[in-house]
């Protein structure tokens, strides 16, 4: 039994890691078709350098060494050629590339490839110096930005200063030769380096763009619980009240039931709708419609409500989130509260528009710490995004007799737009 579970526990892991891989691969062909420069191209382009081989195969054709010097500059020259597959098989975009190529391992390739091609010019001759081509493109590609520049900065001069000592003198060089030689030992090199840094921004760039797609999602995911949390929190507080109602009325007074039961069906349907709308993103809360709403539900709740609000013209933003203060501030009321009383006022100043919910039935003292719940953090989510601030606790509604709630919300009469 222990290896049948063994069995499973491995071929999920396998799964897993082949799952990863894939996904890993996809990501990649990704970041390389954003490139513009596909894997084939790439392999193409790098390949191409390799004509610097002529030269040193032509000077073996032309004055072949005997016996021994002979196999050594084949093996050195199939030593150059192993290697530079080996380096530039990957598309610079791979990452693999990165983690095979530590610091110490890609300086002591470098100064490896830079001896062998030394040891092939002193003994075969000035032509071998073609292949520092190769190796400045591949210290353009393993090093970092700062290590590369110095290195092929470092592979110029070394080419210029030996090409100018074979020669015996300046005056005698052959500069025909020599100057393209060095131009196109730094040219590859820096063209190199340039490519790899292109790469990490596109990397960055992939990275980036789904960071920026995962905070997108999640931001919609919290609006998405904040809307569903003050739409049912609500609604579903009506329906409830409304059902007790209606089951206490039921034997007392069928006629009245039945119009309660109605209502509870209306109120569900009305939540349905809201619910589908708030999951599409095309719902907008206003305060008119609130006010009207939570008139019912402190009524079924047997709160008295007063309303002190002069309806004036405000901009769709701050409309709704006042709509949301009125009905977050009511849903606590009848949650949280044995309130007989509730007063929602909107006052109207200059600078500032005032929104409170107050009731009288907080079975708490002054000042006391009132614990931000998702509705509240939700409510204070939407204020802060106008510019606003938020205020909610307790205060003594007269002496002697208790303390109340006030929820208070101060909007700019220029809020910026959700």
């Amino acid at each position: 039994m222990e290896s049948l579970k063994g069995e499973k526990v491995q071929n999920i892991s396998k799964k897993f890691e082949a799952m990863t891989q894939s996904h890993d691969g996809s990501k990649l062909q990704e970041i390389i078709a954003a490139s513009g420069i596909s894997v084939r191209l790439w392999r193409l382009y790098a390949y191409f350098w390799l004509v610097c081989l002529i030269f040193p195969i032509l000077s073996l054709i032309q004055t072949p060494p005997l016996g021994l010097d002979l196999l050594i500059a084949i093996a050195g020259l199939i030593t150059f050629v192993v290697i530079y597959f080996w380096v530039m098989w990957p598309h610079p975009l791979n990452d693999k590339v990165r983690t095979r190529f530590r610091l110490r391992t890609s300086i002591t390739l470098i100064i490896g490839l830079t001896v062998l091609v030394l040891f092939l010019s002193i003994h075969y001759g000035s032509s071998f110096l073609w292949l520092f081509l190769g190796v400045s493109a591949i210290a353009g590609i393993i090093l970092s930005f700062r290590n590369a520049s110095i290195a092929v900065f470092g592979l110029t001069l070394l080419t210029l200063g030996f090409s100018v000592d074979v020669s015996g003198s300046i005056a005698s060089a052959n500069w025909l030769q020599i100057i393209p030689l060095v131009l196109l030992v730094r040219g590859l090199g820096l063209d190199m380096v340039g490519f790899v840094r292109l790469s990490d921004a596109l990397r960055e760039l992939h990275t980036t763009r789904e960071e920026l797609a995962r905070q997108a999602v999640t931001e919609e995911r919290l609006r998405m619980a904040r809307d569903l949390h003050d739409l049912l929190g609500h609604t579903l507080s009506l329906i409830t009240l409304k059902s007790e109602l209606a089951g206490r009325l039921l034997e007392k007074n069928p006629q009245t039931a039945t119009q309660e039961i109605r209502e509870v069906e209306r109120v569900a349907r009305q939540a349905l709708r809201e619910v589908r709308e708030a999951v599409a993103g095309y719902r907008q809360r206003t305060l008119r419609g609130e006010l009207d709403g939570v008139r019912q539900i402190l009524e079924a709740a047997g709160v008295a409500c007063t309303v002190e609000y002069e309806a004036q013209s405000l901009a769709s933003n701050i409309d709704a989130v006042l709509a949301w203060v009125v009905r977050e501030g009511v849903t606590n009321v009848i949650r949280h509260s044995r309130a007989q009383h509730c007063l929602i006022r909107i006052s109207f100043t200059d600078e500032n528009i005032c929104a409170e919910v107050v009731n009288d039935g907080y079975p708490r003292e002054e000042n006391s710490k009132v614990q931000m719940g998702s509705g509240l953090s939700g409510l204070a989510e939407r204020v802060t995004r106008q510019g606003g601030r938020i205020e909610a606790g307790a205060f003594p509604v007269s002496a002697g007799i208790g303390f109340g709630f006030r929820l208070k919300v101060e909007i700019p009469t220029r809020g910026e737009d959700v």
